[in-house]
């Protein structure tokens, strides 16, 4: 049996305010059945507050009528996300008062409040998740859908990955692309050769080793795996591979599962806002010109079929290139148009198929338009943003 994830879409068939965006947040909260399920819960709605003079992230709106409902229902709700984004929400728009109940830091004020999941993954020995997390009873996981440069995507798997564990796992989580090597050294003694490597990359994604003098470091967030640096490097020494891109993915879905583990999964809700898609993360505390158009919001009981749904409904989409800043570079040939920004070895869909595995979810779904009883179905149950 497939889930049903909720569908708004962003486009309007009249100008009438029930067509909006907010007014379908409603709707898909009616379907969710949210209000009947929070009575006595404590409820954490973790959502990325952003930093600095970002302005894409989840608008105050939208939030208080989630923060209204879980009321309306019983239930006692707070938003949470990071430490640093916490204290300068205020900044933003996010506040006590707009949001309707508490801004509380995932894991307290010294960032060291936690519940520590021993697991071994390369350079991670043990998940600290964000106590404020782990003591909550329901789970509403409220993510932007965006581009994300370690990654390709970030959605409802990377809100919860990254943003519910302490700073000193994010970091190692981050780490793990440099845990398979990469550099061998001995196949490319020469200093000029190095240089002719580093200057390869029209990113700025190599730069010298900041520990060893024969070293090279990729920096794998600008990296779109172009390969100009494969040409000049001796065969053997550099090596732009898979796998240290694949490991990030992988630590996410460690890291949700981690997180989830907290949870009863009946407790738990996804939404997901695909509107103003910037190319990368609301964490850069900067807002870039949407390189996609609003699509709209989703909804769902299952984390994979929440971001599988939303990754599907973004595919259909052209990138608009002419918002897309320098030095990035489209990759036509590839399948996803996030993909097409980030490269090939970043994957969007990877997070959902290792979540898959990991028994979070399943990616199959049904996707239910909240304005219809059911959108129109394709052979495989799916629908296609190219049909709404």
């Amino acid at each position: 049996m497939t889930n049903s994830v909720y569908f708004g879409s962003a486009k309007q068939k009249r100008m009438r305010w029930q067509e909006t965006l907010p007014a379908k947040l409603d709707l898909m909260l009616e379907r969710l059945h949210l209000r009947d399920r929070v009575q006595g819960e404590n409820v954490a709605i973790k959502m990325h507050l952003g930093g600095n003079i970002g302005y894409s992230t989840v608008h105050p709106l939208f939030v208080r009528k989630i923060v209204d409902a879980v009321k309306q229902g019983g239930g006692r709700p707070f938003v949470t996300d990071t430490l640093w984004s916490v204290l300068s929400a205020h900044t933003r728009g996010y506040s006590s008062e707009t949001l309707g109940c508490p801004l509380i830091p995932v894991a307290g004020t010294s960032d060291q409040y936690y519940t520590a999941i021993p697991e071994n993954y390369k350079n991670i020995t043990a998940w600290k998740v964000a106590g404020e997390i782990a003591d909550a009873t329901f789970l509403i996981d409220l993510a932007h859908a965006k581009g994300h440069p370690c990654c390709a995507y970030g959605g409802v798997f990377k809100n919860l990955a990254l943003g519910c564990q302490v700073a000193s796992v994010r970091s190692a989580i981050h780490d793990v692309f440099h845990q398979d090597p990469y550099w061998f050294p001995a196949l490319c003694p020469d200093a000029e050769t190095r240089q002719a490597i580093i200057a390869a990359c029209p990113r700025e994604a190599i730069s010298q080793d900041r520990e060893q003098a024969d070293g090279l470091h990729l920096h794998m967030e600008p990296c779109n795996q172009c390969g100009r640096c494969m040409q000049v490097a001796p065969e053997g020494a550099w090596k732009i591979q898979p796998v240290n891109f694949e490991s990030f993915q992988m630590a996410m879905a460690l890291s949700s599962k981690a997180v989830l583990s907290t949870f009863d999964r009946a407790k738990c809700v996804y939404l997901n806002l695909v509107t103003h898609i910037a190319p990368v993360c609301d964490c850069f505390g900067m807002t870039p010109i949407a390189i996609l158009p609003d699509i709209g919001i989703l909804g769902g009981n299952d984390p994979c079929a929440v971001d599988q749904a939303s990754l599907d409904v973004m595919k259909p989409y052209a990138l608009i290139e002419e918002h897309i800043p320098e030095p990035y570079a489209v990759q036509h040939d590839l399948p996803h148009p996030l993909q097409q920004l980030h490269g090939r070895f970043k994957d969007p869909y990877l997070v959902v198929r290792y979540a898959e595995t990991l028994g979070l979810g399943d990616s199959r779904y049904t996707l239910v338009d909240v304005m219809e009883e059911t959108a129109p179905a394709e052979a495989a149950g799916v629908v296609s943003a190219a049909n709404l």
